[in-house]
């Protein structure tokens, strides 16, 4: 037994071994994209005047999507049958989107206000009958602050409504 691998030795290595190294070949060159891509991004998002979360959440994003590229086609490569892994890929992506629908629609509305910017910190808004001065902005909830409370509204809430922006008279 011991020496009927050691006689197909040499033929495994002669049959795997470029596949292998043309794998490790691709993965590596897919890994330094991805990192060439994220410093890009980064580099852009300052440039642009973005805020910090969006660069970074756009940069893991690219990271990410490069990766599993990478990974997949390496798999290729070597001969595996990748066409039922990204089917399921495919489904589960589906799936956990639907799962997490509304989570991935704050992080939108989150990026959208982060980028446009239609108010800012220490804006007074109003939205849905509740109002407050801005504390904070991040990617899934904006902060107020109203008669000594904190009011975290979902981002998808304040990009949904109608947004009062400013103090209310007194006269109102």
């Amino acid at each position: 037994m011991k020496e009927d691998i050691l006689e197909q030795f040499p033929i495994l290595v002669h049959v795997w071994g470029p596949k292998l190294l043309m794998a490790l070949l691709l993965l590596a060159i897919f890994w330094f994209a991805s990192r060439m891509v994220r410093q890009a991004i980064f580099a852009a998002g300052t440039k642009a005047d973005l805020e910090y979360p969006v660069v970074r959440l756009m940069a893991m994003a690219a990271r990410v999507t490069l990766l599993v590229a990478g990974i997949v086609t390496a798999l290729g490569t070597v001969g595996v049958d990748v066409s039922a892994l990204v089917a399921g890929l495919g489904l589960t992506g589906f799936a956990l989107g639907f799962a997490i629908k509304d989570t991935i629609s704050n992080i939108l509305a989150g990026v959208l206000l982060l980028v446009y910017r239609p108010f800012s910190k220490t804006d007074y808004v109003a939205v849905k009958g509740m109002e407050g001065e801005v504390t904070a902005i991040d990617l899934r909830y904006t902060t107020l602050q109203h008669g000594g409370q904190t009011i975290l509204l979902p981002n998808s809430l304040l990009f949904t409504n109608p947004i009062t922006i400013g103090k209310p008279t007194d006269d109102e």
